[in-house]
């Protein structure tokens, strides 16, 4: 039953928002929904669609595979690292597997599951899978025109400073707005205390004091 339970908890752990881990960052225009009736948006760089050939109702439509630009795609991914995100995703999902279930499995069992569970998941879901997911996703996106473009660019000297050095600025940049708007919210909270009270008793203590609680016992009287 504990297994169980721990099982459970593993897939809520892995079940995190797709803002927290993840690894890619930049907005996502949100997809235009067809009205039925009319007919789908084209899309500047896309051929247009062939009215005769229309899909079942409730089946999205695959555009045809363009092996040249698949290619190139794939050559974008990997200078960017784009290509790696299979493995960390992978790398994250054991080590939230391994987390849920130490406390359920005792420590001499914990090495063997883990090394069953790895290659079964491996098997199940290669960290190749998820780079042939998102290439499609990159050719609806860009124009073979905008991938000659961008690998041109990450081929550069810049873009491969960029590649290596966005993850620490990004890294940086998210930690120091964490702390100006924590910052502002504890302000905002102490400030908001003598009306509410009770938030004294969870607000962490202001630099240079104690917390409730940690006063250090008083010396035993002398005999």
């Amino acid at each position: 039953m504990k297994i169980r339970t721990a099982l459970i908890a593993a897939a809520f752990c892995i079940a995190v928002p797709a803002a927290a881990q993840t690894p890619i960052s930049g907005d996502q225009e949100k997809p235009v929904q067809h009205q039925p009736g009319t007919p789908a948006p084209h899309k500047p760089g896309q051929p247009a669609p062939d009215r005769a050939e229309k899909p079942e109702p409730g089946v999205t439509a695959t555009p045809k595979s363009d092996p040249a630009k698949e290619a190139a795609i794939r050559h974008l991914m990997d200078l960017t690292q784009t290509s790696k995100l299979g493995d960390n995703i992978q790398s994250y999902i054991t080590n939230q597997v391994r987390t849920g279930l130490a406390r359920a499995l005792k420590p001499d069992a914990l090495p063997k599951f883990m090394d069953e569970f790895n290659q079964k998941f491996v098997s199940a879901a290669p960290a190749s899978s998820v780079t042939d997911a998102m290439v499609p996703i990159y050719a609806s996106a860009f124009s073979t025109e905008d991938i000659q473009g961008l690998i041109q660019f990450y081929e550069s000297p810049l873009g491969q400073r960029v590649v290596k050095n966005l993850p620490a600025v990004d890294q940086q940049s998210q930690a120091a707005g964490v702390r100006i708007e924590q910052t502002a919210a504890l302000a905002i909270l102490r400030g908001m205390s003598g009306e509410y009270p009770e938030l004294k008793q969870i607000l962490p203590p202001e630099t240079g004091q104690e917390a409730p609680g940690s006063e250090s016992p008083a010396a035993p009287p002398h005999q």
